[in-house]
């Protein structure tokens, strides 16, 4: 192993041995260094004599970033903070596109305006200015020898100066990795010195370390110096908000969104700065950028900051009129009020409403059934150039249908027909929605088969409105008909299968019913809800069944679903004659299967909260949206962890839409949980994990921090440190499972390469749920088998591996 020193040579030392050699060794030594100090400052050193203090401006050279959203490009001699910044936005434009691009919009446009916002100016002494030669020669050391090691060498040598190092040496050595562009050791640098017992809060140096932080999109380094700043009393400069949002709003990380308007709203609000105009117009357009059901909840941030635009005299632009209608439009209750006078607004300040805002007061027409604005909306999309789009007519259907005039609906579709040659999906479900909620079963019918021989998807909403309506209308042999047709052509869910339960019990087909409801309960993509035990507990106690009442009873308890109260009052009875209480039992314990997920969701990165004594703790869970296999998992999760689950989390008895965030109740029983994975609130990997890795423990592994590349090969995140990373890896090896490992930042990827990642497949498979597995074979199938020996000699220890699906990377996922 190679041994480093952490103390610089001494220069005594040296004399002793060799008095001539050595001095001459110390001036080529201190002629270097002075040599290349004045190089880094030769822009910002005075021509006249130097004061005791000089202030001058951080320069950015051209050391390699590892930043993964910019490309970097020559640019070494720049000076000034306009420079710095013009060359970080160029460096995005050569690459061809940057992270805030693929989301919607220019982060450079709110970069570019950097070099018009004021920062304080940093002053440090110069190196030639230190009256002792020794403090001379040992800053130069630590400014040649920190950068080039990691976290932790870099503190055992600071520590090994504690004696000498006060807080003008260290931040001449943090100052001097910001010159280098070596921001993460200026980052640690300066974490430790926070740390020493001399230290003084620094104002200016801790804004340009945010800075050069945030730039670098590494957004957790720049918010925990923002806070400290914070933290300190002290408002931050306008330049870190700015940098901090353009930062958090350039990261694929969920929840970088609202942190973003959180900083947003406090550099207005405690700041009491004016943010330049791209930024306003950089965040509005993140807003929107979202489909409308997602982007709804918005509206309130969206409307501040036009109202921030109106007040600080700013251009309001048209697509922020056209945004903020659309927004508008997709609130449960619609403002007319504020969406009339944003229409007025626009025409008084000369813009032409264009295709987006009379599609969003179309809209708006057709929640509240005006059909008379709907058709003047739709006389001037017609005059348009680009024609009508197809979700007018949509729109148009719905509009008509709100006033009963259903026929008038179906001629709209059948002009949609003869103008495209075939309608849309949206067009069928809300065509066969209309026409299911006047009771026209038979052209419903006719609909949906002209919609199945299209060949289009996803038809299950349509067979949900017309089993439904069939429920209502009492016709329960053709919902039976409608329901075996469903299940030949679509994957079933939860909510149809209610349907068929609660025609059954209405038919009196209680067998049929047991059935259905066992088949729910066991299969795990479809499950169970309150709506689906009240059901078959009503049959029970109806027919007498009090023994299997007693038994649904018992599951409601253990999932915590809510009674039903005329229910309650039968269950009352029932319980008297075997003296049980009719109350649901306080303590909750953990299944067998529970507590074995556990284990592989806290490996994939599943967070535990305590409170500040420990006692309590609670389950965070987090969802990747536009992944395939979270979207299963989740709605699994729901169910399996539905008694623990917060209030706030749990949805109404019809709500199907499972939310990417929830989390459970605060309880001591997961103490045990956070006291081995989540010590002092930091992931850490359990000594004893060789007990706890079990096939089952690495299918949710796998499911809820894994992913598989194109190639075939499987990575597993784990967050933790060098010793329990080496455990796992043991453990692995000893289940003849052959892995490398990879670090990101601040998360490690364990892969299996090639035909290594047939083997862990095979091992998992029986416990990964069969929705995802079924995509996972329907995608690779057994190609993935003949692949094995291409992929083998991949390497995994290179820089341009997939990290795509790392969705907690703390600083933009840069490599260490």
């Amino acid at each position: 192993m190679l041994a480093i020193s952490t103390h610089p040579p001494s220069p005594t030392q040296t004399l002793i041995v060799s008095p001539m050699r050595a001095s001459l060794s110390l001036l080529r030594s201190l002629s270097y260094s002075l040599h290349h100090h004045r190089h880094l400052l030769h822009h910002s050193i005075p021509t006249t004599k130097p004061h005791r203090f000089s202030s001058f401006s951080l320069a950015s050279t051209s050391s390699a970033s590892h930043s993964t959203f910019v490309e970097h490009s020559a640019s070494r001699d720049s000076s000034s903070e306009e420079e710095r910044w013009e060359y970080f936005n160029s460096s995005e434009k050569a690459s061809g596109k940057s992270e805030g691009g693929s989301l919607g919009f220019d982060v450079g446009a709110a970069g570019s305006e950097m070099k018009h916002l004021g920062a304080p100016s940093l002053e440090v002494k110069e190196l030639e200015e230190l009256p002792e030669q020794w403090r001379r020669s040992k800053l130069a050391w630590l400014c040649k020898e920190l950068p080039a090691h990691k976290a932790g060498t870099l503190v055992r040598i600071l520590n090994a100066q504690r004696k000498w190092l006060r807080q003008e040496d260290a931040t001449y050595v943090a100052v001097h990795c910001m010159r280098i562009r070596e921001n993460e050791a200026g980052f640690r640098v300066y974490k430790w010195m926070m740390r020493q017992h001399w230290y003084r809060f620094d104002f200016a140096l801790a804004t340009k370390l945010a800075d050069f932080m945030g730039k670098e999109r590494k957004f957790a380094k720049c918010r925990e110096i923002f806070d400290d700043i914070i933290n300190q009393g002290r408002v931050p400069s306008e330049s870190t908000f700015h940098i901090l949002i353009v930062a958090y709003l350039s990261a694929p990380v969920q929840g970088c969104l609202d942190e973003a308007c959180g900083i947003y709203n406090r550099m207005i609000q405690l700041g009491g700065y004016q943010p330049r105009l791209n930024l306003h117009n950089s965040l509005f357009r993140i807003l929107i950028s979202k489909p409308g059901g997602s982007s709804k909840h918005y509206l309130k941030q969206a409307e501040f900051i036009f109202h921030n635009l109106v007040t600080f005299g700013l251009e309001v632009q048209k697509d922020i009129y056209a945004g903020l209608i659309w927004l508008h439009s997709y609130q449960d209750t619609i403002d007319i009020e504020r969406i009339m006078s944003l229409r007025e607004e626009m025409r008084q300040a000369g813009i032409e409403e264009g295709k987006e805002v009379l599609l969003s007061v179309l809209r708006v027409c057709s929640k509240e059934g005006n059909v008379e604005e709907a058709e003047r909306i739709w006389l001037k999309l017609l005059d348009s150039d680009d024609g009508i789009p197809t979700q007018a007519f949509v729109y148009k259907m719905e509009a008509y249908a709100k006033i009963g005039e259903f026929t008038k609906s179906l001629d709209i579709f059948r002009e949609m027909q003869k103008l495209f040659g075939s309608a849309t999906v949206p067009a069928y479900h809300k065509i066969i929605e209309v026409l299911c909620k006047a009771a026209n079963m038979e052209i419903a019918e006719s609909v949906l088969d002209e919609f199945v021989k299209s060949g289009m998807k996803p038809l299950m909403p349509s067979y949900i409105d017309l089993t439904n309506s069939y429920l209502n209308l009492g016709m329960h042999d053709r919902l039976y008909l409608a329901f075996s047709e469903c299940l030949r052509r679509c994957r079933p869910n939860r909510t149809i299968y209610n349907i068929y339960l609660e025609s059954l019990m209405k038919a009196g087909s209680l067998d049929k019913a047991e059935e259905a409801f066992n088949q729910m309960h066991n299969d795990e993509t479809i499950g169970i809800n309150t709506k689906s035990c009240n059901t078959i507990l009503s049959g029970y106690l109806s027919s007498g069944e009090y023994v299997k009442a007693e038994k649904i009873y018992d599951l409601m308890c253990r999932k915590k679903y809510d009674i039903e109260l005329p229910l309650m009052e039968k269950l009352d009875y029932v319980l008297s004659l075997t003296r049980k209480q009719v109350k649901k039992p306080v303590s909750l314990k953990l299944s067998k299967e529970q507590r074995e997920n556990l284990v592989g969701l806290l490996l994939g990165g599943l967070c535990i909260e305590s409170d500040e004594d420990r006692m309590n703790h609670m389950l965070r869970f987090e969802f990747i949206e536009n992944s395939g296999m979270h979207s299963v998992l989740r709605k699994h999760l729901y169910d399996q962890y539905h008694e623990w689950l917060h209030p706030s989390s749990k949805l109404s008895d019809d709500g199907d839409n499972i939310p990417y965030r929830y989390s459970t109740i605060s309880h001591s029983y997961f103490g045990f949980y956070a006291d081995q994975f989540w010590p002092r609130g930091r992931p850490m990997i359990p000594k004893l994990i060789h007990r706890w890795l079990s096939p089952r423990a690495m299918a949710y592994w796998f499911m809820y921090g894994g992913h598989r590349t194109s190639s075939g090969d499987i990575l597993l995140k784990l967050k933790g440190n060098l010793e329990g990373i080496e455990k796992v890896v043991k453990t692995l090896k000893a289940k003849s499972l052959d892995c490398r490992v990879k670090k990101k930042g601040r998360v490690f990827w364990i892969g299996f390469l090639g035909s290594n990642s047939t083997w862990f497949w095979k091992l998992i498979e029986p416990y990964v749920l069969d929705d995802i597995k079924e995509e996972f074979l329907k995608e690779y199938g057994e190609a993935s088998v003949d692949r094995a020996e291409e992929t083998r000699n991949i390497s995994f220890d290179s820089g341009s591996d997939s990290d795509g699906n790392a969705s907690d990377y703390s600083d933009g996922g840069s490599n260490v």
